[in-house]
């Protein structure tokens, strides 16, 4: 992938803020978009996709906690910088919890922030290699690799349900791998030889998500200008994998149903119907009988959905199969990266075995590339747990702001550990430190000397 296919959208409140970010980034060549309104941001979301999202954290509306939080509900794969002024890197930390890639501090040299941006356009282009070589499969194989009883147990269903036509209902929080289980079962069913198409129906407006589904005729619309068939015509004969069903609008809910049920569709713009054999699989994170209750979703869909229902454990109740996952994801990210490790430090091990993954498999896959990215001379040590902005010292971040102390105290606090971090992984050079950190020398000689640190 070249940088002119890789595209960043940049989030910032500050009009002439953008406008810098802009003009240095087109610079080396990348396809930028710019919006100084979050909300503005978060609806072009849905509508195109980014390889990258920089978002400053501080902002009116939505901040960047909240565009994270979008862009992981729309866009699952998209990566995500935080901009953050030094003084509230403790939110940019919280960031990093919730999904961000990494976070850089503003004002300091861009070199930093397009260090991180090569960084994942590597990744991408990685990871699009992957898909377009047909690699998907071997991927899910090593996924489903299992040594946790209830895991192995999810999959049994899942490949004895494959051998009917029956609907399936994939339930589990987000990151767990819904969608594996949904290759797993169509590559095990009498459909394996024809189409496995996947929709996102969070990522799509209630405007497109019809056509996506359906296609429809020229002219049945502005924008119109050719047929397009939709999702359900595209799987004919195969699988149709709807992911994130909790999601769909009600709007949307009735004409699916009736489609499940006739297996016939209507393009829109259309007035006579298409006939189509698929098999249809959904998965969702949401708890769709609260969803029923609070009528957001429909009834009787669920039932016609859920014939079968697997749900899939997340990764903090199968952790016998951590060794592998992470042996798996150090080889992907060596062989994207050009890099090779050769030793891991026993503590980063340890943390790794204990944090519990809100984020589940794709927290750890995200993990894990930032660890290799951040090695030194082949090996993984505290120094790049730190710079992956994660305490080695704590099972969690949780243990870091657990207790309840003041503002001022666990600020002071963390700024502490993160200039003793970076003085130590530049071998106490007090100028680059400085340079690093976005202050003067004289400020940090200051800090060194207000937090006791050793120079």
């Amino acid at each position: 992938m070249s940088n002119e296919q890789f595209k960043i959208l940049i989030v910032d409140d500050e009009p002439d803020y953008c406008d810098v970010l802009d003009m240095i980034l087109s610079a080396k060549g990348y396809s930028t978009r710019k919006s100084s309104k979050p909300k503005e941001a978060i609806e072009l979301m849905a509508q195109e996709d980014f390889d990258l999202v920089l978002s400053d954290l501080i902002m009116p509306e939505i901040d960047g906690i909240g565009v994270l939080k979008a862009v992981k509900k729309k866009r699952p794969n998209t990566y995500v910088i935080i901009m953050t002024a030094f003084g509230t890197i403790e939110n940019a930390v919280n960031a990093m919890k919730l999904g961000a890639y990494t976070y850089v501090i503003k004002g300091s040299n861009p070199e930093e922030l397009l260090v991180e941006i090569e960084n994942i356009r590597k990744l991408r282009a990685y990871d699009k290699e992957e898909k377009k070589n047909g690699n998907i499969a071997a991927k899910a194989e090593h996924m489903l690799e299992t040594n946790n009883q209830q895991y192995r147990h999810v999959l049994e269903i899942a490949k004895k349900a494959a051998q009917s036509d029956a609907n399936i209902l994939i339930l589990g929080e987000s990151g767990v791998g819904k969608e594996v289980v949904a290759e797993l079962i169509h590559r095990e069913s009498k459909r394996k030889d024809h189409p496995f198409m996947d929709i996102n129906c969070y990522a799509l407006s209630d405007s497109l998500i019809e056509s996506e589904l359906f296609g429809h005729e020229k002219g049945a619309f502005t924008g119109a200008a050719t047929t397009r068939i939709g999702r359900f015509e595209a799987a004919d004969g195969g699988t149709l994998f709807l992911d994130e069903i909790g999601d769909i609008p009600l709007s949307t809910q009735s004409k699916l149903l009736k489609a499940i049920e006739s297996k016939k569709i209507l393009r829109v713009g259309r007035n006579d119907p298409i006939s189509v054999d698929f098999r249809l699989i959904s998965a969702t994170n949401k708890d769709l009988q609260a969803e029923i209750r609070e009528g957001h979703f429909r009834e009787d869909l669920f039932y016609r959905l859920s014939t079968i229902i697997i749900e899939v454990p997340p990764l903090r109740k199968r952790k016998e199969d951590l060794d592998k996952l992470i042996d798996y994801f150090i080889k992907k990210s060596e062989a994207v990266m050009n890099l090779k490790i050769k030793e891991i430090d026993s503590k980063v091990i340890s943390f790794l075995h204990s944090y519990d993954y809100p984020g589940n498999v794709r927290e750890l896959k995200n993990m894990i590339e930032r660890l290799v990215v951040l090695s030194e001379n082949g090996i993984i040590g505290e120094g790049g747990l730190m710079s992956a902005r994660i305490d080695p010292e704590s099972d969690s971040m949780s243990d870091f702001f657990g207790n309840d102390r003041p503002l001022r105290e666990i600020r002071s606090d963390f700024e502490a550990k993160y200039i003793e971090m970076l003085l130590e992984k530049n071998n106490h050079n007090i100028g680059k430190t400085a340079e690093v950190l976005g202050i003067s020398r004289r400020q940090l000689f200051n800090k060194i000397s207000e937090y006791g640190l050793k120079q």
